[in-house]
């Protein structure tokens, strides 16, 4: 009688080791995969902001000329010279 009891105890221990050993393998696996999507969000983002870094450098060596810095003055921000009449077309 003694045996058996004491059977039915560790094969009961040994059901709630594997459950528990299965419940945080689990939790584990859902958590690497919420990282590994964080991951790809934002290596998108750094993709992104990659490309407008690239086009604003473009746009710092574009307004170091004059010309085109006047223009651009101009067009963006309504800026005139002193006598002068500009009218906006939308």
């Amino acid at each position: 009688m003694k045996r058996g009891l004491v059977r039915k105890f560790w094969i009961g221990a040994t059901l709630l080791i594997i459950v528990l050993t299965a419940f945080a393998a689990g939790r584990n696996l859902i958590h690497a995969f919420k990282i590994r999507s964080q991951i790809r969000v934002l290596e998108r983002e750094k993709a992104l902001y990659e490309e407008k870094i690239a086009r604003d450098s473009a746009l710092i060596e574009q307004l170091k000329q004059d010309d085109f810095l006047e223009q651009y003055a101009r067009e963006h921000f309504h800026m005139q010279r002193k006598g002068e009449k500009v009218y906006i077309i939308k």
